[in-house]
This record gives structure tokens, sequence and C-alpha cells, in this order.
């Protein structure tokens, strides 16, 4: 991990141990990704809850109430997806405040409207708050998985302020 996100980690921890507030993750593209940075810090474990990788529709649909005919309309990658995706989380691990990200990491699945690279995520609170953001990363899969962690923890520290 570099130093960088290992700062990013360690400040959303401190934040996270102030509040006395758990986070959970609900991942897609990121297979876990943003879960192993966190618990990648010494001390996590007084913040981090858990984490659902619902990689497949099947798993957002039965662990985090996605429902199917919305992911037959918009797809999994869409704004409505993580919007469900980031309070149910919350809700099924028990945390104060959680991130969702959905997207595509390639080299397959891209197409017009949704190129490799587009990846929603949210962050949600206990108190209801709810943010959304689009993002469009370069690079290859392992480079478009990378930069959507950076992202994640890094939109979570401005959630947080």
């Amino acid at each position: 991990m570099n130093v960088d996100l290992m700062e990013t980690v360690a400040e959303v921890g401190d934040t996270l141990r102030e509040k006395r507030w758990k986070l959970a993750t609900a991942e897609s593209c990121t297979g876990g990704l943003v879960a192993a940075a966190c618990t990648s810090v010494p001390g996590s474990s007084d913040w981090f809850a858990g984490s659902v990788v619902a990689y497949s529709n099947n798993v957002k649909m039965a662990l985090l109430g996605v429902a199917g005919d919305l992911l037959t309309r918009v797809g999994a990658v869409s704004e409505e997806v993580v919007t469900i995706m980031a309070p149910a989380v919350m809700r099924t691990v028990g945390a104060h405040v959680s991130i969702a990200v959905s997207g595509i990491a390639g080299p397959d699945g891209g197409t017009e409207d949704k190129p490799v690279g587009t990846v929603w995520m949210a962050w949600a609170n206990q108190e209801g708050e709810l943010r959304t953001e689009l993002f469009h990363f370069e690079g290859d899969r392992e480079q478009v998985r990378e930069q959507a962690v950076v992202a994640a923890l890094e939109g979570l520290r401005s959630f947080l302020r």
C-alpha cells in the first residue's frame, strides 16, 4: 500500500475512533480491496466492522436488497444501485458509516455508455446522509481497482468532515 493511501486510512481510522463509529464496505469491482486497505492498519478492529463483497448481482440482491428489476433496468454500475448498497451494508454489518463501490474494472465489460473505468461510489452514515459520485478511471484492471480504492477512502475522509 502506498504511503499516501496509508495516511488516508490512518486519518479515516482516527476520525472513526474519535466518533466511536464503525465502517462497513460493500464492494463489487474492488473485490474487497477497500476492506483490505482498512484492515492492513494496526488497530483497525476499533473502527472497521466488516464488508460484503457483492461481486455478483445475486449477492447484491440476496445480501444488500438490490432489486433484480433495478439491476436489469439500470445495471449494477449505477448511482441507483450504490445508493441501495451503502445503507444496506451499514445495516447488515452493524456499522455507522459505509462505502459502496460498483464499477467496470475491465478489460472486458465496458459499453459505449459505461466504458471500462466507470465506477459509481456512495458513502452513507447512520444519520441518513448519503453522497454519490461517478468516476472514470484510466488504465488496466489493476490500475482501475487501485484508483477506486484511493477514491473510496479519500471520499470517506471528505464525507466524515
